[in-house]
């Protein structure tokens, strides 16, 4: 238990903390505020693996609870989209119900093919993690209808990729690159 407590795995638990205050923030549209604390602790992705690997604190827990925190952190980020900025979420409704469809398939698929569900971390998932925190950011100053059409449509190939692996190799690292690195 004692390996389980550290940095990265805090600063991945910080995501979750901080969800109730990004809701009130957008509930209460502040907008300035909102977009601050967005940055603040959407940052905290890259931190916690950057961290995890550079002094070995890589655990089985702190990939589940990194993997836990993005989907709560960028399935929130939806929402706040929606509320903040639906003009530029609206035109991509049917893109982003087809990515939540993919998502939750992705689920099944890897709770049948390996016991569990399972969200990876191969190289476009992550970039696509990359990519909607800058879509929130580039929202408070930009359109960015065309920016959320791009992002749903990487999430999808890149969820559909992660079924692929499942069905082909069942469980492995979730933080493997690519279906072409297996």
């Amino acid at each position: 238990m004692k390996k389980n407590v550290n940095v990265p795995n805090a600063l991945s638990v910080s995501r979750i903390i901080f969800l109730p205050l990004l809701f009130a923030l957008v509930i209460w549209d502040f907008r300035l505020a909102f977009l601050v604390l967005y940055i603040l602790v959407g940052s905290t992705d890259a931190f916690d693996g950057f961290v995890a690997r550079r002094f070995n604190q890589v655990t089985e827990f702190g990939k589940t609870i990194d993997s836990v925190a993005d989907l709560l952190f960028y399935i929130s980020t939806a929402w706040f989209l929606y509320r903040l900025y639906p003009e530029y979420l609206i035109p991509n409704m049917p893109l982003l119900i087809g990515f939540f469809g993919v998502l939750a398939l992705s689920f099944v698929v890897s709770a049948i093919f390996c016991g569990k569900p399972i969200l990876m971390h191969t190289f476009i998932l992550r970039m696509n993690a990359v990519l909607v925190y800058f879509l929130i950011v580039f929202s408070y100053f930009t359109n960015t209808t065309y920016f959320v059409t791009l992002i749903l449509a990487l999430y999808i190939i890149g969820l559909i990729e992660e079924m692929i692996i499942f069905i082909k190799y069942g469980e492995v690292d979730r933080d493997v690159p690519s279906l072409f690195h297996l």
